[in-house]
C-alpha cells in the first residue's frame, strides 16, 4: 500500500491529520492510489513527465532545455478555503495597484508617514521615469502572481509579491493536461474547477488597455487592437510560456529587435512590412528595454516605450514601475497599504518579518543568523537568501558582513516549516514542503483570480526552497467546485 509507511514528521500534512488518517477532501484521491500495484507511481510519474516533455512544457537553464519536473499526487483545496484565500488575493493587489498608482503620483502615503520615503525611492525597481504615468483606467498590475505558504498550524500567510513579470501559468494549465491524459480516471473523481479559461481572461485583461490609448483601434472597428506579447526570446528560461500564451490568445509574439517607432507609434517588422503594435504584455524587465534602439531621438528604448506610454499611444502590461512592488522590504508594508487605501485589515497575513535598516532589527537578526531566513529585497529565483538553520558558520558570517554593509538590502523572517505534501520519491511516498502561486488579472471594474496556481515543491529532502532553478518542481493544484 503506498501510504501505509508515510510519515507526516511533525510537520502541517496537506494529505493527513495523523498516519493512515486522510483529510475529508482528499480522501477519495489517497483511496485512488492505494489501490494501484505498489511501486507503480514512480512509473506513472515518468508516464506524466513523457507527456510534459510531448507538450512542450520546458523551461532553460544554463542554456539547456529541460521539462520542469512534476509530481502527480495533486494538491486539493476546498471551495471553501478557495474562497477565502481569493478574496484576500483580491483586496491585496487592489491596495498594490494604488500604491503603485500613489508613488509615482501624488505619493499620498509617503507624504502621510505610513511608509519612509528613503525605502521606496532606495528601491532598485523604483522607476522615476514612470512619474506621472497615468495608464489606461489608472491599472498599473494587471497580472499578478502572489506567493503563498502554509505554516505548521496550517495558516496561509503571503510570502512574496510579484508584479513584473510573473511566470509559471502556462506550467498549471500544462500540467493539468497532462493529469487528464495519464490520470484521467483520477480526475473524473472530482469536480474540479477547470484551467482553460486562463488565456480567454488574459486576453480580455489586455483589451481593457485600449481605452484611453490614443490612436488604437477600438473593438468593432475594421482595425482590430493590435496586442503582441514582448519577449527576450529562447534565450529566457520561460520563453515556452511566451510563446504559449501568445498562441492561446491569437497574438503576436516579438522580440526586441523585431520593434521599431515609426510615425509616434510602436510597430513591429514583419515580412509584409509595418504592423502597429497598441497593447503591448511584456514578459520582460524595464531595465532589459534600455538598449532597445527605437529611433532618434530617445536617449534609451526604456525612455521612447515610457515616452509613448505617457502619451497614450502605447499601452503596457504591466505598467513599467511596478517591480518597486516586487521590493522583499516595501512587501513589509503591504498591510499597512491595504488599511491605507481600502480602509481594511489584510485578509492575508504576511510572515512577520525583520528590516535590516531598522538598527534593533539589526542587531536581532544578526544575533539570530542561525534561526532565521534573510533575503535581498531585490533578488528573486531563490538567489541572495540565507537559510539559516541549514547554513555553515562561514556562510553566516559572510552573509553578517552583508547586512552591515547594506542594511536597507536585506529582511529576515522566522524559518517557517512550511506545510507539506505527499511526493513519489523512487518507490515511495514520502512528504516535501511547498508554496502556492495564484495568478491575478487586474482590470479595473473587477478583479480575477484564476483557480488554483502553481504549486511549487521542494523535491530535495527537507528543503525549503521551491524554486525550479534552485532544484524544484510542481504539482497539478485542483480547487474543488461547490456547484
Amino acid at each position: 500500500m503506498q501510504f501505509d509507511s508515510y510519515n507526516i514528521e511533525g510537520f502541517y500534512d496537506e494529505y493527513f491529520i495523523a498516519p493512515g488518517q486522510p483529510r475529508i477532501e482528499v480522501a477519495a484521491v489517497v483511496d485512488y492510489l492505494q489501490q494501484l500495484p505498489q511501486g507503480s507511481l514512480s512509473e506513472t510519474n515518468t508516464a506524466v513527465e513523457k507527456v510534459l516533455a510531448e507538450l512542450g512544457a520546458t523551461f532553460t537553464w544554463h542554456g539547456e532545455t529541460r521539462v520542469l519536473p512534476f509530481d502527480l499526487i495533486p494538491r486539493v483545496i476546498s471551495a471553501s478555503e478557495w474562497s477565502q484565500l481569493s478574496a484576500g488575493l483580491k483586496q491585496r493587489v487592489a491596495a498594490l495597484n494604488l500604491f503603485c498608482a500613489d508613488i509615482y503620483g501624488e505619493q499620498h502615503i509617503l507624504r502621510d508617514g505610513k511608509i519612509p520615503r528613503e525605502i521606496v525611492e532606495s528601491a532598485a525597481r523604483f522607476m522615476p521615469e514612470s512619474m506621472g504615468m497615468k495608464p489606461p483606467a489608472g491599472i498599473w498590475c494587471h497580472v499578478s502572481g502572489i506567493d503563498l505558504i502554509r505554516n505548521e498550524a496550517g495558516v496561509w500567510y503571503v510570502l512574496e509579491d510579484n508584479l513584473r513579470v510573473p511566470s509559471g501559468i502556462a506550467y498549471v494549465m500544462k500540467n493539468r493536461q497532462a493529469m487528464e491524459r495519464v490520470l484521467p480516471d483520477l480526475l473524473a473523481k472530482f469536480a474540479i474547477e477547470p484551467l482553460e479559461g486562463y488565456s480567454q481572461q488574459l486576453h480580455s485583461t489586455l483589451l481593457k488597455l485600449s481605452t484611453g490609448n490614443k490612436g488604437a483601434s477600438t473593438i468593432g472597428s475594421d482595425s482590430p487592437v493590435a496586442i503582441a506579447v514582448l519577449t527576450p526570446g529562447p534565450v529566457e528560461s520561460a520563453y515556452f510560456e511566451h510563446a504559449f500564451l501568445a498562441e492561446q490568445m491569437g497574438v503576436a509574439l516579438v522580440q526586441p529587435e523585431d520593434l521599431v517607432i515609426e510615425q509616434g507609434y510602436l510597430h513591429r517588422r514583419t515580412p509584409e512590412g509595418l504592423v502597429k503594435i497598441d497593447i503591448l504584455y511584456r514578459r520582460y524587465d524595464a531595465q532589459l528595454l534600455h538598449p532597445l534602439k527605437l529611433g532618434n531621438g530617445y536617449s534609451s528604448g526604456l525612455s521612447a516605450i515610457i515616452d509613448l506610454c505617457q502619451q497614450g499611444r502605447l499601452a503596457l502590461a504591466n505598467t513599467i514601475g511596478t517591480g518597486v512592488a516586487d521590493d522583499k522590504v516595501v512587501y513589509t508594508y503591504v498591510p499597512e497599504m491595504i488599511r491605507y487605501y481600502l480602509n481594511e485589515d489584510p485578509k492575508l497575513p504576511n510572515v512577520p518579518s525583520y528590516l535590516c535598516w531598522n538598527d534593533q532589527d539589526r542587531a536581532y537578526v544578526l544575533d539570530h543568523l542561525d534561526e532565521l531566513v534573510v533575503k535581498s529585497a531585490s533578488e528573486e529565483g531563490g538567489r541572495g537568501m540565507l537559510i539559516g538553520p541549514h547554513a555553515s558558520p562561514e556562510e553566516r558570517a559572510s552573509f553578517a558582513e552583508k547586512i552591515r554593509a547594506q542594511p536597507r538590502e536585506y529582511m529576515a523572517q522566522p524559518t517557517i516549516a512550511l506545510s507539506r505534501i505527499p511526493t513519489v520519491v523512487g518507490s515511495e511516498v514520502e512528504g516535501r514542503h511547498v508554496d502556492l502561486r495564484p495568478y491575478v488579472l487586474h482590470r479595473g471594474d473587477d478583479i480575477y483570480v484564476h483557480p488554483g496556481g502553481l504549486t511549487r515543491v521542494a523535491l530535495k529532502k527537507g528543503s525549503l526552497v521551491v524554486n525550479s532553478t534552485q532544484g524544484g518542481g510542481s504539482k497539478d493544484t485542483w480547487i474543488l467546485s461547490d456547484r
